[in-house]
């Protein structure tokens, strides 16, 4: 069935801009869960290797100033507004300024291309809270699906991956090991989810695409947080590195195709943390950009507002599963289970897959353990 909207509202993670904005930003972050304050301050001191700016914000602007290009050649020709769920601009705000501005149907497009409970339903959670605050006039938010497998998708980190490899020496070119990121998880999120499913097979199709065999390439995680003793999605990427030089692996090329942007855990993670673990074994690292604004990623979020607009129209997808629901079902990607002899530390504190700010409780990484945050 089709359906009417006034505008678009892109839902982000949100990010400091300044020194001044690192503490309120990470107690935004981890509000309700049990982080000592010396723990706080340990992560904001890393932001001082980055002047206190998170490249989130900036990097969101840019996809937005691509989009409305997008949207003005080809339409549809509605507004677009942005809402983030711990900095500013603050979602609650602009869902108020919207109300304001007589928006009364909007459609989301929330910067996390998977499944589960952070990057997907605690975004929808978010969005009902400030609907809640801002009272009964708030407008109407519809999600935009998920898009792991949409041709665009894939064609526009095919390119990222291609154009990577092709710096990379002529001799090691076809026999260097591929590797793809995401953003871990809690065991007890991604047993609720389809997380995995979803990632390996964006994984296959990009290698695919650019004809890297199954034998050359691996799916592993980074930016986990919480306590070593609770299991999370792995191998970690500095483990898998030293997995591969164990292996006799002379590098690697990596992809992080669980994000969607190079913001402070893409950055940290991997071009310093991975990076100097690299130098030190004395092995090469050829890193590839997110999809970031790839004029194909940015005809694909056009394309799914079409979708959702038309509502009989074709339903793009490739590879082994069918595109996904637009409307999550009630049970969909619940919040993990809190693990027993934990007390105060809530549900769901895994953090958005391709969310921005690193994860507070791994030593050395700059801050909130959500994938896709600032």
């Amino acid at each position: 069935m089709a359906e009417q909207y006034d505008a678009l509202l892109i839902v982000g993670f949100g990010g400091p801009e300044g020194m001044a904005d690192v503490m309120p930003f990470l107690e935004n972050v981890l509000r309700g869960r049990n982080v000592p304050r010396e723990r706080m301050l340990e992560v904001a001191a890393h932001y001082e290797h980055f002047d206190g700016i998170s490249p989130i914000n900036n990097q969101v602007r840019e996809l937005i100033a691509a989009l409305q290009q997008e949207l003005d050649q080809h339409g549809p020709h509605i507004p677009i507004y942005w809402g983030n769920r711990n900095w500013h601009p603050m979602l609650t705000d602009t869902l108020k300024q919207m109300t304001e501005q007589g928006v009364r149907r909007a459609l989301a497009y929330v910067i996390s291309g998977y499944s589960c409970y952070s990057g997907c339903r605690q975004y929808r959670e978010d969005i009902q809270k400030a609907q809640l605050a801002v009272g009964d006039q708030s407008p109407h938010v519809d999600k935009i699906r998920v898009f792991y497998n949409h041709p665009r998708f894939i064609t526009a980190n095919a390119d990222r991956l291609r154009s990577t490899l092709e710096t990379v020496p002529a001799e090691l070119r076809n026999t260097l090991p591929v590797v793809f990121t995401a953003h871990s998880i809690p065991n007890s999120m991604a047993g609720g989810c389809d997380y995995e499913k979803q990632l390996t097979e964006a994984c296959r199709l990009t290698a695919e695409a650019v004809g890297i065999s199954r034998d050359r390439w691996k799916l592993v995680y980074q930016s986990r947080s919480g306590r070593p003793e609770d299991p999370w999605l792995d191998p970690d990427i500095l483990d898998y590195i030293r997995t591969l030089s164990g292996q006799g692996a002379p590098g690697l090329v990596i992809l992080p195709i669980g994000f969607l942007s190079d913001h402070m855990e893409v950055m940290y993670d991997l071009d310093y943390e991975a990076k100097h673990l690299c130098d030190s074994l004395g092995m090469q690292l050829f890193r590839a950009p997110t999809v970031g604004v790839h004029p194909e990623f940015i005809t694909m979020i056009r394309e799914l507002i079409v979708e959702r607009m038309n509502g009989a129209g074709p339903r793009c997808s490739i590879g082994l599963y069918p595109a996904n629901h637009d409307v999550c079902p009630v049970d969909c990607c619940p919040a993990p289970q809190r693990p027993a002899g934990r007390p105060g530390a809530p549900a769901g504190t895994g953090g958005p897959p391709g969310a921005g700010a690193a994860p507070a409780g791994r030593p050395g990484s700059p801050t909130g353990g959500r994938p896709s945050a600032g």
